[in-house]
């Protein structure tokens, strides 16, 4: 058995390592969120890209790319696509899809990439992961340098506000036949999720932990990282933000 195929029992075990890179490396976290809306994805690719007014052939990286969907869908708008993420799991899989024009790697997104990017994407709360907050602030600087002179970037982002109103705070989701009994809580200023679970006899316990960032927090870090924040939008056809009511924080900059 690999390790990323261990499962973790406790806190103290997940401990050893970062909570993303255990979990996300499972096939339990690829079960749990299976039912994601493929289409609402693309056509915020379609949105964005068009929005962004990408050049044929713009190189465009995918950064957390999981396995690939939103890299691969890219690449067939026609774009020069690496898609990037920390699992090398998920990168092994998404890697099945290469072509000369559709790239993978594992890679940490707090270091830059040596080369530019015509845009850089960071999809679906792929953000405000790690333990120490002053990440989060080295991520976006590595983002902005790997961005080429006339570069975009784009943070999709969860709307802290939104999401902590309409917190739920237990369910029970079931999919191919497992019971996830998932609670939900803020705590120290982050949004928690506990997963338990039991599967050919094994009990799992995983916990989800993202910072709950607002915007102001978002424009703090970007002032202090040289940033320039150009949009902001409060869902995937890329409508207005509302503090209160959108369900995501998108924020395009350079």
């Amino acid at each position: 058995m690999s390790e990323a195929q261990k499962p973790t029992t406790t806190n103290q075990e997940q401990s050893n390592h970062t909570w993303f890179s255990s979990w996300f490396d499972t096939p339990y976290y690829h079960i749990l969120y299976k039912e994601r809306n493929y289409r609402e994805a693309q056509l915020f690719m379609d949105n964005l890209t068009h929005y962004l007014n990408l050049p044929e052939k713009a190189k465009v990286l995918d950064l957390a790319c999981g396995k690939g969907r939103h890299a691969i869908y890219l690449n067939q708008l026609g774009f020069d696509v690496l898609g990037a993420d920390l699992s090398a799991n998920s990168i092994a899989e998404a890697a099945k899809n290469s072509n000369s024009s559709l790239h993978f790697k594992v890679h940490d997104m707090r270091e830059p990439f040596e080369e530019k990017y015509d845009a850089i994407f960071n999809l679906f709360t792929s953000f405000g992961y790690f333990e120490n907050d002053d990440d989060n602030l080295t991520t976006l600087k590595a983002i902005k340098d790997s961005l080429s002179d006339y570069g975009f970037a784009v943070i999709d982002f969860m709307n802290v506000n939104q999401v902590i109103n309409t917190l739920v705070p237990e369910e029970v989701k079931t999919v191919d036949g497992i019971n996830f009994h998932l609670k939900r809580y803020v705590k120290d200023g982050h949004i928690h999720k506990e997963i338990d679970f039991e599967d050919n006899g094994q009990k799992f316990h995983y916990t989800e932990k993202v910072k709950a960032l607002t915007l102001q927090d978002f424009q703090e870090m970007m002032n202090e990282a040289g940033i320039y924040l150009l949009d902001i939008f409060g869902d995937y056809k890329l409508k207005k933000f509302h503090k209160t009511e959108s369900e995501r924080l998108i924020m395009i900059f350079k």
